[in-house]
């Protein structure tokens, strides 16, 4: 099992919200960044691991 999957998914979590924060002016849904980076949960979005 690879580590840098959740590191990646985050980095492209992150890039979709600084790109649509400089194309609109405000931050994306959880939906939106679900769509953006090909989750089919809202709640996978939301979904924070513990350490």
């Amino acid at each position: 099992m690879s580590t840098d999957a959740p590191i990646d998914r985050q980095v492209q979590i992150l890039w979709v919200i600084r790109n649509w924060i400089a194309d609109h002016g405000e931050g994306p849904s959880i939906r939106q960044i679900g769509e953006r980076v090909g989750l089919s949960s809202s709640s996978s979005v939301a979904w924070k691991p513990v350490a």
